[in-house]
This record gives structure tokens, C-alpha cells and sequence, in this order.
């Protein structure tokens, strides 16, 4: 079965992570046709296991590797089309369009931070089936108030984002 796993944190101060060295540690330990997909910690790769067993080996190959604790989000190819045709938002060159790759329910903890964030014009979030979207102005991600309630403590081992370029880019790997 094809899969992609969604890593957290590979820019983490220390671990100096390179794609090709993740690559050889997913590949070391025991999946196949393993590519990434830009350097923000996207891997496509195949294997005969399941998604809940994938996570744990090699969420620990990773930590044991790179001596920082992993935090990986498998998907199916199947659910990272879903990130794709799920987007409620129309493209805009001006916008910045997120989704958020996490553990069943931390949509709903993002939409409850969001509704409590002030917000700038064309900023907006939605849930479509499960998958939390967020619509910022380009330069604002970082610095809107939703943006910094992203790196809480709390949420590290729920959740991650991308772009949802990167769902396309991922998809043309499968």
C-alpha cells in the first residue's frame, strides 16, 4: 500500500535533517519506494503494514536517529487525495491556503483557537470532512494571532500543516 508520512518538526534546532538521510531511515527500516517530497519533511513510500503500526516504527527510527522525539502522520493515499479535493477555498495568488494533517479530532481544537483568535481580512477557517483548512493573507502566517497559537506545547504531537500546494506536489509522487 502506498503511503505518505507527514513529519513534524524536521527543521527542529539540532537535527540538521537532510531528506535523503529520512529517506535511508525509512528505508532502514523496512519500507519500500520511499521519495520525499520538498524539504519540509513529506514522504512518500510503500508498505504491507498498517498505518497505526508504520507510525510507531518509525516515529522510534527517527527519534533513534536523529536523537529528537518524531512526530509522524501516515496517511493513505487514498486520505492525502482527500487533502487535495477537499479544499474549501478558491486560489488566490494574495492568500495562503493551509491544511492541517493531525490526530482524529484536533480539527476541532484548531477551529475552537481560531474562533477565539482575531483575525485579519481574508482570514478564515473550515472543516470539510474531518480536515481542518485555514485561508491567511501571504506574510500574515506567522504573525496573525491563529498563526501563533500553532506552536503551543499542547498541539506539537496532534498536528501539522501545509501548504496545500504541497498535497499537489505529493500526489504527482504517488
Amino acid at each position: 500500500m502506498k503511503y505518505c508520512a507527514f513529519l513534524r518538526g524536521v527543521n527542529v534546532k539540532g537535527t540538521n535533517m537532510k531528506m535523503a538521510d529520512v529517506c535511508q531511515v525509512f528505508k532502514n527500516a523496512g519500507v519500500t519506494d520511499v521519495s520525499s517530497v520538498l524539504a519540509s519533511g513529506n514522504i512518500v513510500f510503500s508498505s504491507d503494514k498498517n498505518a497505526a503500526e508504520l507510525k510507531q516504527i518509525l516515529e522510534k527510527a527517527m527519534s533513534d536517529h536523529f536523537s529528537y522525539e518524531a512526530f509522524l502522520f501516515i496517511k493513505s493515499l487514498e486520505e492525502t487525495e482527500a487533502f487535495w479535493n477537499g479544499r474549501p477555498f478558491e486560489k488566490n495568488d494574495d492568500l495562503h491556503l493551509y491544511a492541517f494533517v493531525g490526530n482524529p479530532g484536533v480539527e476541532n481544537i484548531l477551529m475552537e483557537e481560531f474562533e477565539k483568535s482575531s483575525k485579519t481580512e481574508n482570514e478564515k477557517a473550515e472543516i470539510v470532512k474531518g480536515i481542518f483548512y485555514w485561508q491567511v493573507p501571504k506574510g500574515n502566517t506567522l504573525d496573525s494571532t491563529f498563526g501563533k497559537v500553532l506552536g503551543k506545547k499542547s498541539l506539537k504531537d496532534q498536528m501539522t500543516s501545509r501548504n496545500i500546494n504541497t498535497f499537489e506536489k505529493i500526489l504527482k509522487k504517488f
